[in-house]
């Protein structure tokens, strides 16, 4: 029978010769991660009486969350990750400096198509980006996989999303996603694996592949899938992966969705998720010149390099409207670096930017949080009430260029605007 992506996915990682749709397995993942709640598992097998781990090369720890500590608790829970880390031989622990997890682990090369990973954090549906599978689960789920090396799982029901493109300047991955979490709903994928296909999607970059993996979380997505092709494999190279070193998976021809949607990207226009939920979608038209307060470009949606320099480039020779804060958090130690190097930092500071160690940051609540009344567009995947400070305050999502339009408007802003009068001047 054909099968689709998580099919052949989850039938590898149970080892058996195949799966079907609905069908609980036993399944070994190749990875497990946990970021800031890795002190919550470590404390979960003294409950449990054990430490024991099946294979510490299959965990890695991010200190992501909360970094650097900013109370004494924090650092406590942070020093006994690092100690268990140490006295349990994990080598893939990665201290406050590094930056979000999920960026970190792919641009370490520990992220290979065919994989499947599991983490204490919702958007681990990211590692679909390069062909894996990654999924969130509990604190406790992850201490009882650290020990047992296997968790349950029900093979979800696949999506295939088609997406034609080109998008037209100014429009991006994270304008695709609102357009389509707004018209599915935060229900449309519930335990769903979301598989992207589309002419659109074959000419991305892994960095707007992130992006689109990223999401798929707020579709309510159990994995998100791009086919791995030679922009893939160009990735894992550089990362010292060569072709061979992991086995690619691809649904079959002929394989059973339980839903197909195509998205016009040709016709797509900027997109803003209008508080309090990330369905609550409208095009910038509908609330451009809503005045703000703050801006944030960061998470693990939208704070790799690339999202920083689409930012740079309507920041370059602006300024940031009086009365706004733009907070800029890089998602890793490396992204920051590239960005140094190469003068996007510059840019970004000149304008008036707030650039902060890489890590979650304003995302995770860490630093940049509103007070009553106040209003952020952020570049994040969430805009829950109270996710950034006051329950008085409100959020609202979009793109790194609708965020630094919006930085230098002090309210928001379509960014095809400020493209066009840069182009006007020269």
């Amino acid at each position: 029978m054909a099968a689709t992506f998580a099919e052949k996915l989850l039938a590898r990682a149970a080892g058996l010769p195949a799966v079907s749709s609905g069908q609980i397995v036993d399944a070994y993942p190749d990875l497990i991660m946990s970021h800031a709640a890795s002190w919550r598992c470590i404390r979960m097998l003294e409950r449990l009486g054990t430490d024991r781990l099946y294979d510490p090369d299959r965990i890695a720890m991010v200190m992501d969350h909360n970094s650097p500590a900013y109370t004494a608790k924090t650092a406590a829970d942070q020093k006994l990750c690092r100690e268990f880390a140490a006295a349990h031989g994990i080598g893939k622990f990665y201290d406050v400096d590094a930056g979000i997890a999920h960026v970190v682990l792919m641009e370490n090369g520990h992220v290979r198509p065919g994989m499947l990973l599991i983490g204490t954090d919702s958007h681990s549906t990211i590692y679909g980006a390069l062909g894996a599978a990654g999924t969130g689960v509990g604190f406790s789920e992850v201490a009882a996989t650290w020990v047992s090396g296997y968790l349950w799982m029900r093979v979800p029901a696949s999506i295939k999303v088609t997406i034609d493109g080109p998008l037209s300047p100014g429009v991006f991955a994270k304008d695709v996603m609102l357009k389509l979490i707004g018209d599915l709903t935060a229900d449309g994928a519930t335990y769903c694996s979301v598989e992207f296909d589309g002419s659109y999607v074959a000419g991305l970059s892994v960095s707007e592949r992130m992006t689109l993996c990223n999401l798929a979380m707020e579709l309510g997505a159990k994995f998100s899938y791009v086919p791995p092709d030679e922009t893939t494999r160009g990735y894992l190279a550089e990362r010292g992966l060569p072709a061979g070193s992991y086995e690619e998976l691809f649904p079959d021809p002929g394989a059973s969705y339980q839903q197909e949607v195509r998205v016009d990207g040709t016709t797509l226009g900027p997109q803003i998720a209008c508080p309090h939920t990330v369905d609550n979608v409208r095009p910038v038209e509908a609330v451009a010149g809503t005045r703000v307060h703050q801006v944030f470009i960061g998470s693990c949606a939208n704070a790799k390099y690339e999202d920083l320099a689409e930012a740079a480039l309507i920041l370059r020779g602006r300024h940031i409207a009086p009365g706004v804060r733009l907070i800029v958090t890089p998602a890793s130690k490396s992204v920051l670096q590239r960005a140094i190097s190469d003068g996007v930092i510059s840019v970004l500071l000149d304008s008036g930017a707030l650039v902060t160690n890489p890590g979650c940051g304003a995302c995770a609540g860490d630093g940049g949080v509103m007070a009553d009344g106040e209003v952020s567009l952020s570049t994040a995947n969430r805009n829950f009430r109270g996710r950034m400070g006051s329950y008085e305050s409100e959020i609202y999502l979009g793109s790194p260029a609708v965020a630094a339009a919006t930085a230098v408007r002090g309210a928001i802003a379509d960014p095809r605007e400020l493209v066009r009068d840069q182009e006007h001047a020269s």
